[in-house]
């Protein structure tokens, strides 16, 4: 299942928060014998502006593959609809056997989350919800599962305007 498409947003005049969220040794075997090198998948955001992307980053060195990841990253933004505190509703989302159930909490929850999936939604700045990771437990999966999630919020604007209703109707 392919992630939505999104109109670019410039990291430009963004606060953008980097995390890493995991750091794997690849290892080459070639006939000179093995080349190393090091792959990173990270999650930038920004909390106020609710705009969160992933990247992943590859390289000989684990600065520069952290560096690469995070470059990924900002070129891969979305943005994300939210109430004050929470998410609008229950939603599930699914990238390849990753599969991520979040669901509105009330205040003074907390995020509610373990390892990829708690760094993206920090990274979104939703300070009360609830998620679970359901299938795979890989964190390319579990990352791209969860921003899937996110992506499939809508706004009450747009619920209206889907129905064909007024704003006050909803």
């Amino acid at each position: 299942m392919a992630l939505l498409a999104s109109k670019r947003i410039e990291s430009g005049a963004l606060n953008l928060k980097e995390t890493v969220v995991s750091i794997n040794r690849v290892t080459k075997v070639v006939k000179g014998g093995k080349n190393l090198s090091f792959s990173a998948l990270v999650v930038v955001g920004d909390p106020a502006a609710k705009v969160v992307g992933f990247g992943t980053g590859k390289a000989k060195e684990v600065p520069a593959a952290i560096k690469k990841g995070i470059e990924s990253a900002k070129k891969n933004l979305r943005k994300v609809h939210l109430l004050e505190t929470t998410i609008a509703h229950q939603v599930t989302g699914r990238f390849g056997a990753g599969l991520v159930l979040l669901k509105p909490a009330s205040p003074g929850t907390g995020v509610i989350a373990g390892g990829p999936v708690r760094a993206v939604i920090e990274a979104v700045g939703i300070p009360n919800v609830l998620t679970k990771s359901l299938g795979s437990r890989n964190p390319h999966n579990a990352v791209k599962a969860t921003i899937n999630a996110l992506e499939q919020l809508r706004d009450r604007n747009e619920v209206a305007d889907i129905r064909g209703l007024a704003l006050d109707r909803l």
